[in-house]
Order: structure tokens, then sequence, then C-alpha cells
């Protein structure tokens, strides 16, 4: 048998040294790592789901609020209502407002959307909003994370399948583990140049989403505005499929609902909406009042579920438009935003408080002023959302009402 080298002095102090700076280079990377700058506190207990609501109650007082400038309209990922500011994403039990489970990272959120029961946070890092992980709503722990190209003021709007990070240059589209199904548009770095050149010069003022497509509004050199549908899983995630795409006449349009037959699209400067089936013909058009643009409120529209009538808010007057057609069935004048289904009825904010319409008709059957409550349940305080003077952005979760002004999330019960 061959004898095994003896080992000297000098062969352990390598061997030393080597596992040293294996040892310094584990710390130098978990220190530098992302794992490092997130914090992640999950529930101890899922938020429990909520009863629903039997019927619309007499009053509504504010229950709970929270800051929550990263989300444009009250986001409810599951049971849980997610809000976020700075660096931190909350989950709320909705009907106490307690914080149930916390996310934060050392970096700034661009934006929180909901999609699949979780709510899906985006990062803001140096060059784009890139970092995107999912939240599952009941307990705040991870799911799906994914790097995007998505752009600085992003919003997520879900069609119920999908969800598509908005922005100016380029769009695209995830599934449920977060891959990427579509991206349409000049991201900011161009894997593919081949595959999207058609029109590499325009941009998008305004997106929106429905029955798996998505629907946008192009600006380009030497046009008055296009509309262009695309789906939102071709057959190639590398190439786009355009259902339609066709001049407007109009630079001043945004689109309000997709459908799998119809797309609606607003044109402001000829205080009409036009309604275009999928050869990319007019079928229709109904004049409407406008009032001053909000981008929340009136281009970024996420579709109802599928066979439900579309809540749509001109800037001025509610409209509920037809499943089937796209048409308008009835209109609420002087409004503050879109309506939301809730114990039956459609409610929808007015100045003082929530108008509630019968859904088929939209006759307004009485308005529920939002109060506030003052420690005595007795005795509340009608506060006119506190002179808040913006559009107002509504959800519900069981028997909560929510609330959107601005940079504030507030329930309601």
């Amino acid at each position: 048998m061959v004898r095994p080298e003896r080992r000297t002095r000098t062969d352990l102090v390598v061997v030393a040294l080597i596992v040293v700076a294996v040892l310094v280079g584990i710390a130098v990377f978990w220190f530098n790592s992302d794992v490092r700058a997130t914090v992640s506190e999950p529930a101890a207990q899922p938020i429990p789901e909520p009863p629903a609501a039997g019927g619309v109650p007499p009053t509504l007082t504010e229950a709970w609020r929270a800051t929550s400038t990263a989300t444009a309209v009250p986001v409810v990922a599951g049971p849980a209502v997610v809000t976020g500011s700075g660096n931190e994403v909350l989950g709320h039990d909705p009907l106490t407002g307690q914080v149930a489970w916390r996310y934060a990272r050392d970096i700034p959120l661009c934006t929180i959307g909901a999609g699949w029961g979780r709510a899906i946070a985006v990062y803001r890092k140096s060059e784009n909003c890139s970092e995107v992980t999912s939240l599952r709503g009941p307990t705040g722990v991870r799911g799906p994370q994914r790097n995007s190209d998505a752009e600085f003021g992003t919003q997520l709007l879900s069609d119920g399948t999908y969800v598509t990070a908005t922005g100016h240059r380029s769009f695209e589209s995830w599934r449920s583990d977060l891959v990427r199904t579509q991206q349409f548009g000049m991201p900011p770095a161009v894997k593919n140049p081949g595959n999207n050149l058609k029109r590499p010069e325009c941009t998008y003022s305004s997106i929106a989403v429905g029955y798996e497509r998505v629907g946008a509004v192009e600006l380009c050199p030497k046009e008055q505005g296009r509309i262009t549908v695309v789906k939102a899983r071709p057959e190639d995630d590398e190439k786009p499929e355009e259902v339609f795409s066709v001049g407007l006449g109009s630079t001043a349009a945004g689109v309000i609902a997709v459908t799998d037959e119809h797309v609606a699209v607003a044109l402001r400067d000829r205080s009409e909406v036009v309604v275009f089936n999928n050869s990319g013909t007019v079928v229709a058009t109904f004049p409407v009042r406008f009032g001053t643009p909000d981008l929340r409120a009136n281009v970024q529209v996420e579709s109802t579920t599928k066979g439900r009538l579309t809540y749509w808010h001109t800037g001025t007057d509610t409209i509920a438009l037809n499943p089937a057609t796209l048409t308008p069935l009835w209109t609420l004048p002087d409004t503050l935003g879109p309506g939301v289904d809730f114990g039956g009825k459609v409610l929808v904010p007015v100045p003082g408080g929530i108008a509630v319409l019968d859904p088929a008709t939209g006759n307004r059957e009485r308005v529920i002023p939002v109060d506030r409550a003052t420690g005595n349940r007795e005795r509340v305080i009608p506060v006119d959302r506190a002179g808040y003077p913006g559009p107002v952005q509504l959800n519900a979760v069981g028997q909560t009402v929510l609330e959107q002004r601005g940079d504030t999330l507030v329930a309601l019960r």
C-alpha cells in the first residue's frame, strides 16, 4: 500500500486560510444581499375570512384608517386589506385594522396591487421598478418573486387571470407564478429587437385590462392617437399578438374597459365614448360629460368580474356599462368615483357620503353619511371625509367598505 503523504504545517495554514476566505466571502455576500435587507413578519394566525355583507347598513362610520401612498385604489388580497408606504407593506384585519403581517425592504415601494389572493409589491431600484414580490393575503408569507422591466410610476392591473404592469414606453403581463407572459413596447433593455418594432417610437398614455387582454392608447408621431389591443398571453411571450390596432383621431383618449368582444375608449376632446369590436370597427358611440382628468379614476381601469357591470367615473359622473356591449345602462351625475357592488346594491361615492343604488336601474335609494366615531357609540360626527376634495376609489371586503382618499385608506362599517 502507498503511504499517505505527510501534512505539513504549511498545508494546514493554507487550508485554514481557504476556509477563512470562504467564510469571509459568505459574510460579505450576506451583508450585501437582499435577504439581509428584507424584513418578513408573517401573521401568527391567518386573517379569518370576514362574513359576507347581507345588505347595506343604515349608517357607515369610520372604523380605522391608514396611510397608503403606494396604492391607487383600496387593495384587497384574500381577507386582508393591504396598505403600503415608504418601504413597507402591511396586511390589516378588515374589521379592526390591526396589522396582522408586515413585509419591508431597504428600497422604496413603487406600487402595490393584488391578484390570485395575494398582494403584489413592486419595489424601486435605481433604474426602474424591478423587484416584485407576492405575499399571501391571509398570512403575508412570501410567494413567487421576479425581476421586471416596469417603469417608475407603474400600476398593477388585474383581469382575474393575469396582472399587467403599466408603463409609458412598455408594459408587461404576468401569470400567477409571476412568469412574464407578454411584453409590449420598448423596455429599457431590449433583448430581442426584431420582435416588436412595428411602432417603436410610440408611448402609452392609457392602459386597461379585461378578459385576458390589454388595451392601450398609443401616442405616435404623425398620428392622432391609436387604440391597440393585445393578448395577455400570446403563443410566444417574445412576440406580442395584436387583436387589432386602429387610429382614433384624438390625442386626448383613455381606455375605459376591455372585454372579449369590445373595447370602450373615451375621447375627451369630443365629449364622447367610442366602442370598437374585435375588427377595430366602431359599433357604438355615446356622449358623456367629462371632468378634470385623473389617471387613477379615469384611465387605468381594472375590469370587473365577467358578466357583471363595469362602473366608470368620467371625472364628473358615474356610468354603469353593459358587460355585453359596453354601452351605458345608467348614469349617476355629480359623483366622486366609480362604484362597487356591496350587499346586493351598488355603492357610489358622492359629496357628503355614499349613494346606495339599484344595480339594474341606477335609481338612488338613499345616501349614507360618512361619519367619524367619537368614542360614544350613540354619537358620531358627520365630517364629509374631513374636507377631502379629490376623487374617491371604493372597494369592499366582507362587511367593510373601503375608501382610498388620495394617500389615505379609510375603512367604514
